[in-house]
């Protein structure tokens, strides 16, 4: 058996930019003997309907005043190539070697040193083929090392065999001078913009006298029966969530695109989203749900290669959040046959716990349900594009902030508002026209406006995983 189609969820959105009929009362027939009997409260069948949250749980939100927020993270602090060529034959004590490594814009060439010992292995799986040597000659310039081995049968590979050479110490003489050259500080320097994000609720002096004949509610508490009150307080709230989408979801506009060269008042540069700093920077999963442990096996083993962050936070969806019970389900050696994990002292008084907030395997992993994802109005139930949960490192990371000038403790993702002393742009909101309280203009209307200001920082992209379907 499956879920049937029909009937499905209604996915027809009830705001609109005109009154719908079905909020006020039409039937004014009084020859009618038969009155409905009808409900006061609005029936609030899809729960609450609002998807924000998540910044707010694993970020914080801190001011900027300019267009551009940029950060430097660092590099990494050993010397490690894995596409290095040899000149020399087999069996030679001595050998020229050239990184082919694509380096760092800026560095000044490779970063190995005379008197340096290094460990260079054949980059063919399980060819064995490994030597060990001290370098005796540089040419920066040219990305070229010479090296003398310490096996007494020299070189291992034969010309030509792609290498890795990794440097593990050095190795002088007594009685002689240091070390020649030195290596400087390796950083990487990211920048992201702010965008500004608006919306607008508008009613008419005359429509705000209506009386609507049921009592309308909203997450947030509000309630009256005034429609326009719902609607004013929907747009507040579906702002709300945009505030957090955009921050997830935002691209930066390519050169050429038509986004910049919109016309009027939208297109502008766009800026770098959650979903987008990940993916480019950051670790990604394709092709399915990883849902066992050689899955995330792959993933601990690449987590090991970036920051190593200690605690991480898995916000899925409700299949990846299954997926995952079930693979921890089946470590139980009882979970085939029956259903004693989870709570090993079920009886049948107790409720049967079937799901798992966490496990530890190298690293620690919380999981937590995304709204976000499973919203069939938002991510939830799409044929493309599908992202069925994002991997968030715990705690905070230290980066250099150009504006303050030092080092900073951040949150690995966080928002920055344009802010100053006269503007803040974190949440504004204010009122125009001539009904509702507002009398600054003749518009016999009461606008409602939203506006904010702001980018998300995610830093230390290379600790994060998507997982795309």
């Amino acid at each position: 058996m499956a879920v049937q189609a029909t009937p499905g969820f209604d996915l027809q959105p009830s705001s609109e930019q005109v009154a719908l009929s079905t909020n006020y009362i039409t039937n004014f027939d009084f020859l009618s003997q038969y009155l409905p009997d009808t409900y006061e409260k609005e029936f609030e069948r899809y729960g609450n309907r609002t998807i924000s949250g998540f910044l707010r749980m694993v970020g914080a939100e801190m001011p900027s005043n300019s267009d551009l927020i940029k950060w430097a993270e660092q590099g990494r602090l050993h010397t490690k190539y894995v596409n290095c060529t040899s000149g020399a034959a087999a069996a030679q004590d001595t050998a020229t070697w050239t990184v082919n490594d694509t380096l760092t814009p800026g560095t000044g060439g490779i970063a190995i040193r005379v008197g340096q010992t290094v460990f260079i292995t054949d980059n063919t799986a399980n060819s064995g083929l490994v030597n060990k040597a001290i370098v005796t000659g540089v040419d920066t310039a040219a990305g070229t090392f010479a090296v003398a081995y310490y096996e007494a049968g020299g070189q291992t590979v034969a010309a030509g065999v792609a290498c890795t050479v990794m440097i593990y110490g050095s190795e002088f003489k007594k009685g002689t001078n240091g070390m020649t050259g030195s290596l400087e500080a390796d950083d990487v320097i990211f920048d992201n913009s702010p965008i500004i994000i608006k919306d607008k609720y508008a009613v008419s002096g005359s429509d705000m006298a209506q009386i609507g004949w049921i009592e309308v509610t909203t997450e947030n508490g509000a309630t009256g029966y005034l429609w326009y009150l719902k609607s004013e307080h929907e747009t507040r709230l579906r702002f709300d969530d945009y505030l957090e989408t955009a921050m997830i979801e935002a691209v930066p506009a390519e050169a050429a695109s038509g986004a910049i060269a919109a016309g009027g008042d939208v297109g502008n540069k766009g800026s770098e989203g959650i979903f987008y700093a990940v993916e480019n920077r950051g670790n990604v999963w394709s092709g399915g749900i990883p849902s066992s442990l050689a899955d995330f096996d792959s993933i601990i083993g690449r987590l090991d290669k970036q920051g190593a962050i200690e605690e991480n936070v898995l916000f899925v969806n409700r299949e990846m959040s299954f997926d995952i019970d079930d693979m921890l389900a089946a470590q139980n050696s009882y979970g085939a046959g029956g259903t004693s994990y989870g709570l090993f002292d079920n009886d049948e008084q107790m409720a049967l716990n079937l799901g798992f907030t966490g496990f530890r395997r190298g690293y620690d992993f919380y999981k937590s349900d995304w709204k976000y994802l499973n919203d069939p109005t938002m991510r939830g139930d799409l044929t493309n594009g599908v992202v069925n949960g994002l991997l968030v490192p715990a705690g905070s990371t230290t980066v250099y902030d150009q504006v303050l000038g030092k080092n900073a403790k951040r949150p690995f993702l966080h928002v920055r508002y344009r802010a100053s002393e006269t503007e803040d742009r974190r949440y504004k909101t204010w009122v125009t026209g001539s009904a509702g309280g507002a009398m600054n203009s003749d518009l016999d209307a009461m606008e409602v406006h939203f506006l904010s200001e702001r980018a998300v920082c995610t830093m230390g992209a290379n600790n994060f995983f998507i997982f795309e379907g």
